[in-house]
């Protein structure tokens, strides 16, 4: 079968190879998955070029990815061999299970179907991302712990980058939940959150953002999705209402985070650090089945139209794919398998 391997830290184009590999089986416990479509999130370029540290090991890039199961291991009876699926952290703490291959094996518990109306570009699309926007919006005091439609009736959320992959989910999510949404993105991509499904949309770059969001929600937003957490830390104490919650899942553009000790004390504010793979697989998999009611709703759509653009590559083309992510494509960036 056709892979695509690395095995030292760098850039796309010196460490990313197209093989040929053996068809792997499953053990015990393990779907063995023909993949259709591979996703790339950020955490897969982060990884690759060892942002996170550690050595070098042989490695098939791509946590996400969706197809049909080709074949299952002993004890495994949540699928079946022709079943679809959409398959999240393949490759975490197996290196060379990555989604940026033909086939596949993994454990059974990073496997959940994918409904026969919704595409395996969906599946694709959904996993890190949208399971990360589940637990952000689930981790409130006194808030749900699992969601469904009128679990957020009521409370407002605030979606920091609403365009990008886990804020177009957040939007999706909140709205289906019966969160009021609001989400700030820069001015060339209000549109794009717009069509996600946020009810206001705000330029975090206007001097005037606080005051906008203020007077959408008088009384403060419950909770706030963060992707940017120091650049965006003064806004979002502005705009937190008493007891609101905060949960950062990045920190992009790196600005310095520190936490206003009498400002949170003030607001008796809660901070949630989100990063799925500590998160607990109870976690996942009750975030997981959150996630196919709301494709069963047809709550998460994908899509130029749905305001997540999707940019096809082929397995051969995966360096492209790595570079247009790592270079902060707006939308998702798929693989063809």
């Amino acid at each position: 079968m056709k892979a695509i391997v690395f095995d030292q830290l760098g850039a796309a184009d010196s460490v990313l190879q197209l093989v040929d590999r053996e068809i792997p089986e499953p053990g015990s416990g393990e779907v063995r998955l023909r993949v259709v479509v591979s996703g790339v999130n950020p955490t897969d370029w982060k990884s690759r070029t060892g942002l996170y540290g550690g050595e070098a090991v042989e490695s098939v890039p791509n946590q996400d990815g969706a197809g049909v199961v080709d074949a299952v291991g002993p004890g495994v009876d949540s699928v079946a061999v022709g079943d679809r699926v959409w398959v999240t952290l393949a490759a975490h703490e197996r290196p060379l299970s990555g989604t940026a291959q033909e086939f596949t094996v993994v454990p059974a518990e990073r496997v959940f179907p994918l409904a026969d109306e919704a595409s395996f570009e969906l599946g694709a699309s959904i996993g890190i991302p949208a399971i990360t926007a589940h637990r952000a919006l689930t981790v409130a005091e006194g808030g749900p712990a699992r969601l469904s439609p009128g679990a957020l009736d009521g409370k407002v959320i605030l979606v920091a980058g609403g365009a990008g992959a886990v804020g177009h989910a957040a939007i999706q999510l909140a709205r289906w939940a019966g969160a009021t949404v609001i989400a700030t993105t820069s001015p060339t991509k209000t549109a794009y959150a717009s069509a996600a499904g946020a009810h206001q949309v705000v330029n975090y770059r206007d001097e005037d953002a606080a005051d906008q969001i203020r007077k959408f929600a008088p009384d403060g937003v419950d909770l706030i999705v963060e992707v940017a957490a120091g650049a965006n830390n003064a806004l979002d104490l502005a705009v937190l209402r008493p007891r609101g919650t905060i949960a950062i899942y990045a920190n992009d553009g790196n600005q310095p985070f520190a936490i206003d000790i009498f400002a949170n004390m003030g607001l008796n504010s809660r901070y949630q650090f989100v990063l799925l793979y500590t998160v607990g697989w109870e976690n996942i998999t009750a975030a997981g089945e959150d996630i196919n009611a709301a494709i069963a709703a047809g709550a998460l759509p994908v899509g130029e139209e749905a305001g997540l653009p999707l940019h096809h590559f082929t397995l051969d083309q995966t360096v492209g794919a790595h570079q247009s992510v790592e270079s902060g494509a707006t939308g998702k960036v798929l693989i063809n398998i």
